[in-house]
């Protein structure tokens, strides 16, 4: 089944409220790999200008493929077959780095919908802004549906 084209446009609730710990903020850094003192040591992150610890680049990935994500992804009038997808695509906007004590809500957008060689790809943006409304970034997530193979 086809992914739905009238859906592009739609937007979705805001998640709840999520606090970016210090605590995850380590564990995702330790999980990518980065040694970024920045994202574990509050002197270095003071000693470039930030009031705590900030979050690698891609951590917003936690909240626009989780619980935000996942109202994209499980819209009944989606049709989307999750089980042929693929991640094809990701990246992020940013106005200023997520911050240990920042608290962001997360609300996804679908901006495309398209077939490309019987594939289906699925394009949302999710904005993440703190609860007082301050803008953060913006993570652009694509996934492809694979095509059913002919039998």
């Amino acid at each position: 089944m086809a992914i739905n084209p009238a859906l592009v446009g739609r937007s979705y609730p805001a998640s709840p409220p999520y606090r970016v710990s210090r605590e995850k903020i380590r564990e995702f850094a330790e999980a990518v790999g980065d040694p970024n003192p920045a994202y574990v040591d509050v002197v270095a992150a003071r000693a470039l200008g930030h009031a705590d610890v900030i979050a690698p680049p891609t951590f917003p990935i936690v909240l626009s493929l989780g619980s935000s994500g996942q109202q994209v992804i499980e819209d009944p009038e989606l049709g989307l077959d999750y089980t042929r997808v693929v991640h094809g695509d990701q990246h992020f906007a940013y106005a200023r780095p997520l911050t240990a004590g920042d608290i962001v809500t997360a609300t996804p957008q679908i901006t495309a919908i398209r077939t490309v060689a019987g594939n289906d790809m699925l394009t949302w943006d999710t904005v993440l802004a703190t609860v007082e409304g301050e803008y953060l970034c913006t993570a652009t997530s694509m996934l492809v549906s694979r095509a059913e193979s002919a039998s």
